[in-house]
C-alpha cells in the first residue's frame, strides 16, 4: 500500500511568534510540510506562484496589502491553492469578505494544534472549515440575484461539465477522476471558468451556476 501524499502548507503571518507556532504545528504533522512563513500579503502573492503550496494559512489583518486582497490575487491566478484565513473571534464581516475573495474557510488564532491540523485536512479533502454563523451568511448569499448571464462569456461543453461538478462540491481531484482528465487540466478549466464568469472563487462560481441553471440559462458555446 502506498503511503499518503505529503502536502505543502505556507503560512502568511506578520506576528513572528504565531508564525513560528503555526510552522511547528505543520512540520510536526504527518504528511504535511511547511513551504515557508511569509510576513506580508505582497510577499505571499509573489511566492505563492514560485512555491505552489497546496494550502496557505493567511492572516486576515496584514500590514500593507490585506490578507483578503492577497487571497483574491492568488486565487485569480492559482485557483487550486486552498486558502484558510487566520483571524480573531467574531470578525465576521472580514471573514465573509475573504470567503467571497476565494478563501476556503478560516481558523481562529486561538485554535489548538489539533484544530489547525483538522482545518488543513478539511480543505485538502474539499471541505470548508467555518462557524455556523458564517455558513449561514454564505447560504443567504446564494439567494442574491445572479450576475447577468449575458455578461458571461460562453463556456465550452467541458467547462460546463467542470462547473456543474464544482457546484456539486467536488474537489479538483474528484472532478479529474469523474471526467477522466488530469488534475492540471481541471485547474486550467477552473481558471477559464473564473475568467469567463467574472468570479474569483468556487463559492461564487457555484452560486452563479445554481442561479443560472435554475433559470435554464447556462450558456454553452
Amino acid at each position: 500500500m502506498s503511503s499518503p501524499e505529503t502536502h505543502t502548507v505556507a503560512i502568511v503571518e506578520d506576528n513572528s511568534a504565531l508564525g513560528k507556532s503555526l510552522r511547528s504545528i505543520v512540520d510536526a504533522s504527518d504528511h504535511l510540510q511547511c513551504a515557508g512563513v511569509w510576513t506580508t500579503g505582497e510577499d505571499a502573492v509573489k511566492k505563492a506562484d514560485a512555491f505552489r503550496p497546496d494550502v496557505i494559512l493567511m492572516d486576515i489583518n496584514l500590514p500593507g496589502m490585506s490578507g483578503i486582497e492577497a487571497t483574491a490575487r492568488i486565487k485569480a491566478h492559482l485557483p487550486d491553492i486552498q486558502i484558510v484565513m487566520v483571524t480573531v473571534y467574531g470578525d465576521h464581516d472580514k471573514i465573509f469578505a475573504a470567503l467571497k475573495a476565494g478563501a476556503s474557510g478560516y481558523l481562529l488564532k486561538r485554535s489548538t494544534p489539533a484544530e489547525v491540523r483538522e482545518a488543513i485536512q478539511d480543505v485538502l479533502g474539499g471541505g470548508a472549515p467555518m462557524s455556523a454563523a458564517i455558513a449561514r451568511r454564505i447560504v443567504e448569499a446564494f439567494h442574491q440575484p445572479a450576475p447577468d448571464s449575458e455578461t458571461a462569456e460562453a463556456l465550452s461543453p467541458r467547462e460546463s461539465e467542470v462547473l456543474e461538478l464544482l457546484a456539486d462540491g467536488l474537489a479538483n481531484k474528484e472532478i479529474s477522476a469523474k471526467l477522466e482528465i488530469s488534475v492540471h487540466t481541471v485547474r486550467v478549466h477552473v481558471k477559464h471558468i473564473y475568467e469567463k464568469l467574472h468570479v474569483r472563487s468556487r463559492v461564487e462560481a457555484a452560486n452563479w451556476y445554481r442561479n443560472t441553471h435554475d433559470q435554464g440559462r447556462l450558456p454553452d458555446s
